[in-house]
């Protein structure tokens, strides 16, 4: 098994490590770039942006045809590894969630005219979001119950319902929405697209979360009529699981690869501080203490990695990597939350102020082990494919 990435990978992985730590790095050290929400403010962002059009490196995920760099996963995994060492990272590339998927989505499965309305988004000029999850009793990690519906009249849908935990939506100018279109347990749902300007919705509120938020936050949205032209539905009637299927798997994964950048990025701190911190005349990094713990994140860490690659690689050979992905989700997941909570309690009192990027890492992490199926769903995916396959779950290749 050669692990070696392929050149124009490696290539691009190093011109992006050395962008991120020369141009994205520097601005943590700003305590206004911390505006709105613990995010980048907008003016900085579009500055950087700019700096990563010019050298090249702008929408790794996007065909070239479309404005991007048309990366394979394997590639993607390295590089955004790299990207989210930083904070702020991920969105100065645009490869940040949900605009990544999304776009992604309408570039696999859209018309001409769809792959072009998500133009903006692909230029950076406009933010999107992708509205499928919903208050109890409706759809959550099961979209079975999803219960916002869409009612055909003529050539328009008429959408009704409510949607929470909508990333990005404040503020996003292109939305991806999934509807109830009929009863039936499979074909059931239906995406569609529209644009915020449309009347007959409203963002209700911006839920308050824990954590630093992305750009747009986290929104409930309300539909009291919403009219979507059929030009604009995603797919075919009944589709819209099918749909989430391939935005989410790959969404998944992508998550996993910037999460470990943010480990990494963790453990790099704790290492430096350790290092330099003296107690009870022993430096914190000769404790044993502190070098298992480190210990144990460098090889979470690596195990991590290889899944992910694994799956990515899995993405590449035109595979689904279902279990792949959630072994990788899982696995990563659970590490970023070790390394944000070790790393802290390695730093002490200076992990817990802001005055290293721990603190922010910590309230983040602990949202991965939700979003995009949580840890539950992703064991349960596991136990059945292991049901079904038996000892062939361990086979080697795709």
């Amino acid at each position: 098994m050669d692990f070696t990435l392929p050149p124009e990978a490696e290539a691009y992985r190093a011109r992006v490590a050395a962008f991120v730590e020369a141009e994205i790095l520097p601005l943590e050290a700003d305590p206004a770039n911390f505006a709105d929400h613990d995010n980048i403010p907008e003016p900085v962002l579009a500055r950087v942006r700019d700096k990563v059009k010019a050298a090249g490196l702008w929408a790794p995920n996007v065909p070239t045809a479309r404005g991007g760099l048309g990366l394979p996963f394997v590639a993607l995994a390295a590089a955004y590894e790299e990207m989210n060492r930083a904070l702020f990272g991920p969105a100065c590339f645009n490869a940040a969630a949900p605009d990544d998927g999304n776009m992604r989505l309408l570039h696999t499965v859209g018309t001409e005219a769809q792959q072009a309305w998500i133009a903006p988004v692909v230029r950076g000029e406009m933010r999107s979001a992708f509205a499928m999850t919903e208050p109890a009793p409706g759809a959550g990690s099961d979209p079975g119950m999803m219960r916002t519906r869409a009612e055909r009249r003529g050539d328009r849908w008429i959408v009704t319902g409510r949607k929470w935990f909508i990333t990005g939506a404040e503020g996003a100018q292109r939305l991806i929405l999934i509807a109830r279109t009929s009863d039936d347990p499979r074909h059931g749902l239906t995406a569609f697209l529209f644009s915020a300007d449309q009347p007959g919705w409203r963002v209700a509120r911006r839920i308050p979360i824990m954590g630093p938020q992305e750009h747009g936050g986290h929104c409930e949205l309300e539909f009291d009529g919403l009219e979507i032209p059929d030009a604009m539905r995603l797919m075919a009637v009944g589709s819209g699981l099918k749909a989430t299927q391939i935005r989410l798997g790959p969404a998944r994964l992508t998550h996993c690869m910037r999460w470990l950048g943010l480990a990494r990025r963790c453990m790099e701190i704790a290492q430096s501080y350790a290092g330099a911190r003296e107690g009870f005349g022993v430096r914190l990094a000769d404790r044993e203490t502190v070098r298992v713990k480190l210990g144990d994140l460098a090889y979470r860490i690596e195990v991590g990695r290889l899944l992910t690659m694994k799956a990515a690689w899995a993405l590449d050979q035109g595979g689904r990597a279902k279990t792949e992905i959630s072994l990788a989700k899982l696995h990563v997941a659970d590490t970023l939350n070790r390394a944000a909570d070790d790393c802290l309690q390695i730093c002490g009192a200076k992990g817990y102020s802001r005055d290293t990027a721990i603190e922010w890492i910590y309230r983040y992490a602990r949202q991965a082990r939700l979003v995009d199926g949580a840890d539950e769903v992703h064991k349960m995916v596991l136990a059945d494919a292991y049901a079904a396959q038996g000892s062939r779950l361990w086979r080697w290749g795709a």
